[in-house]
């Protein structure tokens, strides 16, 4: 048996999200800031010798195996003629799914360029991201991420200076799913009052009312609880709190480090430095 290929995959948080305009093809125009966060799942490729096979481990995933994302990327670099043996995968879920956060379009994006290197595939990073970007929006960040701003449907990407280095992150993850469907459902497309761009360039502490994401409205009416975590966030100290993309997780950033898990014992939390 060869030994696997382990590799560890991010995922990333929205700092804010305007809904800009809907656009003729039914899809929404949007606007929003990618900021990768040091939260891994697990992958582990070797080849198998007979046929592409994946096992999940950690966090439960809803659906037919088949339709995961690590082995649609691996069936889309067979179907553009690139030839490698037959794989076995193992993927350790720590990321949350339904989160807001990316971990599958991560996964992808990073099978993709680990099977690139394992055998010589010679994909450029263009190359990478063009073949992502047809498994889902957000894919092509994940190939390289880095703080990025995105326009389009979220597939436009244009690299800015920003960083959060020095701040506490906090994730709680509660057991809410919220459909993209329910999420577009009751969003008013309009053009942001602040600048998301010249807001990200302010302190940290003048985000609030400012940077602000557009799915809360509607989406908190539905699901009182992601509201009362937001709240909670800001009363523990947080600078700045959100929710990431559709949701359902909800981030704060604090200047120190967030000593509160307890308050949010009975859902998925997590804790870092940026």
């Amino acid at each position: 048996m060869t030994i696997p290929y382990s590799v560890k995959t991010g995922c990333k948080i929205n700092l804010g999200l305007n809904i800009t305009e809907r656009r003729p093809d039914g899809y929404h125009n949007l606007e929003t800031i990618f900021y990768p966060v040091p939260l891994y799942d697990e992958l582990a490729i070797r080849e198998n010798g007979t046929e592409d096979e994946l096992t999940l481990g950690g966090r439960p995933l809803d659906g037919d195996v088949q339709d995961n994302l690590v082995l649609r990327a691996v069936r889309l670099l067979r179907q553009e003629g690139y030839r490698f043996p037959p794989l076995s995968i193992d993927l350790k879920k720590v990321i949350p799914s339904g989160a807001g956060l990316g971990g599958g379009s991560s996964d992808a994006a990073c099978t993709v360029r680990t099977v690139s290197e394992m055998f010589d595939l010679a994909l450029s990073e263009e190359q990478m991201k063009g073949l992502v970007g047809r498994l889902g929006a957000d894919c092509p960040f994940f190939v390289n991420p880095k703080p990025l701003y995105a326009e389009g449907i979220g597939d436009v990407f244009t690299p800015i200076s920003l960083s959060l280095a020095g701040w506490y992150l906090m994730l709680v993850k509660p057991e809410v799913h919220v459909s993209t469907r329910e999420a577009y459902a009751g969003v008013r497309p309009h053009r942001p009052v602040c600048s998301l761009l010249e807001t990200a360039q302010l302190p940290v502490g003048q985000w609030v009312d400012r940077m602000v994401n557009d799915f809360e409205d509607s989406i908190f009416a539905g699901h009182p609880l992601l509201a009362e975590i937001k709240a909670e966030l800001y009363r523990q100290g947080a600078a700045y709190a959100s929710m990431s993309g559709s949701g359902s997780t909800l981030f704060g950033l604090f200047r120190s480090r967030p000593c509160c898990e307890q308050v949010f014992a009975e859902h998925f939390t997590f804790v870092c430095l940026l």
